[in-house]
């Protein structure tokens, strides 16, 4: 039987329609079987669908300098516990 954590290293797969057949029809028997599982992959289809009917939007530049200060803090971060 498939393992959730299995499933989720899956699931971007299984919701691109991306899988084998066989490796799909497991999937859905996980599904059928896991009511945790169910959830986040039937809340991340429909987060998808929402998505996919919006235009793209910029980031404005105060909040993308914000992001890159912020992941350039984390990143210095890690390189000293490295």
């Amino acid at each position: 039987m498939l393992s959730c954590k299995d499933f989720l290293k899956e699931l971007s797969d299984y919701l691109d329609e991306s899988t084998s057949p066989g490796a799909k029809a497991e999937l859905d028997q996980h599904l059928k079987e896991c009511p945790n599982c169910w959830v986040v992959a039937d809340t991340t289809k429909k987060t998808i669908q929402v998505y996919r009917g919006t235009e793209p939007r910029a980031v404005p530049d105060r909040l993308k300098f914000r992001l890159l200060a912020a992941l350039e803090s984390r990143m210095k971060a890690r390189q000293k516990n490295c």
